[in-house]
């Protein structure tokens, strides 16, 4: 049996409320596991639409690409996943940020404090690994985090790719109902710290484990007391 069994099993309704109530924190972490140097607060602000004064314009466009990213993730969540859909999140991810977006890099890249240089993605290589994944026999829970670390550490794409990799996990979590993948500021240095060795060693196991206890989030209903019913005396 999966140690890494399914947290929540929420309604088709339940879930896209869980996902539109908690996509302002999940945009956010997105930014910090990109190092970015926006509030919460703020990341609030602009996806309201508002100006905020001291904020970059390359953080904005990447709190509204991150929204953006969203909106289609749950216009298109009945879509199945595929490679295909997975550039278009890029494409919204990664918008005006990189050399190309929403296609598979052509060239090289390194990722800073690493050693590792991830290889340059072929389509057809790619399409099989995330398929492998989505049709391991596992949890959905435990198959969004793989997929999850597998396009962190493959790096499909010239930019965005721990982003359009949490988007990715998130489509296959809101999509079954079983919440949601956020790495939540107080768990960011623990994790940045995980992730950065399984790019050098490619072990996945130390991160996974993290991510299942800290980062899985969905919605805790609680528990109804029973009336006890006893016979009534005349």
């Amino acid at each position: 049996m999966s140690s890494f069994s399914n947290r929540y099993n929420l309604t088709r309704q339940q879930s896209v409320f869980l996902a539109k109530k908690k996509w302002d924190e999940n945009i956010y972490c997105g930014m910090k596991m990109e190092n970015r140097n926006v509030t919460f607060p703020q990341t609030q602000t602009i996806l309201n639409g508002v100006n905020v004064p001291g904020v970059t314009l390359d953080d904005i466009q990447a709190i509204l690409n991150m929204r953006d990213a969203w909106r289609f993730l749950l216009s298109s969540i009945d879509e199945p996943v595929t490679l295909s859909w997975l550039c278009q999140i890029n494409g919204f991810v990664a918008r005006n940020e990189a050399l190309e977006w929403g296609v598979l890099r052509s060239g090289g890249v390194g990722i800073s404090g690493t050693d590792y240089v991830p290889p340059i993605p072929m389509a057809e290589e790619a399409e099989k690994e995330l398929a492998g994944i989505l049709s391991s026999g596992l949890t959905a829970t435990e198959s969004a985090i793989d997929a999850f670390l597998w396009g962190a550490r493959r790096q499909l794409f010239w930019d965005g790719n721990k982003r359009s990799s949490l988007l990715l996990a998130n489509k296959i979590l809101v999509a079954g109902g079983h919440g949601l993948l956020t790495i939540q500021e107080k768990h960011m240095e623990a994790f940045t710290t995980l992730l950065s060795t399984y790019y050098s060693t490619g072990n996945w196991q130390k991160i996974k484990d993290f991510l299942y206890h800290n980062a899985i989030h969905g919605i805790d209903f609680a528990k109804r007391l029973q009336p006890h019913h006893r016979d009534m005396e005349r």
